[in-house]
């Protein structure tokens, strides 16, 4: 078993709950079934719900309802370090959204 853990950055704010924070009820609910699921299977799960984008950085994927959402991750030893979270809008994950995930990465690596 893993353990999720949400990425803070140096000033203290942590991208991926404040992300969450702001979707509708109904769908935090579902959204947190969905990183249990996350946090017992690790890296056995795969697509639909999960999939390597590049390197090291992962994506746990949710549909609900017109919303498309993306949580960005990556594993640290046992630990499964949830960098931060969109409403996709395209096919391909958009590689700020990528980018922003190694950078976190490396930060969180760095310290």
């Amino acid at each position: 078993m893993y353990k999720i853990e949400f990425y803070e950055t140096d000033r203290g704010d942590k991208p991926a709950l404040d992300f969450i924070k702001e979707l509708p009820k109904d769908v935090i609910g579902k959204l947190t079934i969905r990183l249990e699921l996350l946090e017992q299977r690790g890296t056995l799960l795969r697509r639909p719900y999960a999939d390597k984008l590049r390197g090291k950085i992962y994506e746990l994927r949710a549909s609900f309802g017109h919303l498309e959402i993306r949580l960005l991750y990556f594993y640290h030893g046992r630990v499964i370090v949830v960098t931060h979270g969109f409403l996709k809008k395209t096919n391909a994950v958009p590689e700020d959204e990528i980018r922003r995930a190694e950078s976190h990465m490396n930060n969180y690596e760095g310290r």
